[in-house]
């Protein structure tokens, strides 16, 4: 896992209020959207504060556990942030 620094810190933040906003909206858990994508639910938390950034492989396997296409995890901020 790498930190993220720099200037795409922002983005990947976007991204995983994104990933948080959806999984809440389906009503999983932290714990159970890590199950569905096969990661760890710290990997998941890490990733959904923007703490932690995700490989294509990952950053898929989520949208896919998610049900959402990977380009809503990706576009602008979550509706209400």
């Amino acid at each position: 896992m790498i930190k993220v620094k720099g200037m795409f810190a922002e983005k990947y933040r976007s991204i995983g209020l994104n990933i948080l906003y959806h999984r809440r909206l389906k009503g999983l858990s932290q714990e159970a959207l890590s199950v569905k994508a096969g990661l760890t639910r710290s990997y998941i938390s890490r990733i959904e504060r923007g703490s932690a950034r995700c490989g294509l492989e990952v950053f898929f396997l989520i949208a896919q556990a998610l049900e959402v296409d990977p380009a809503e995890l990706i576009s602008g901020q979550p509706p209400g942030s």
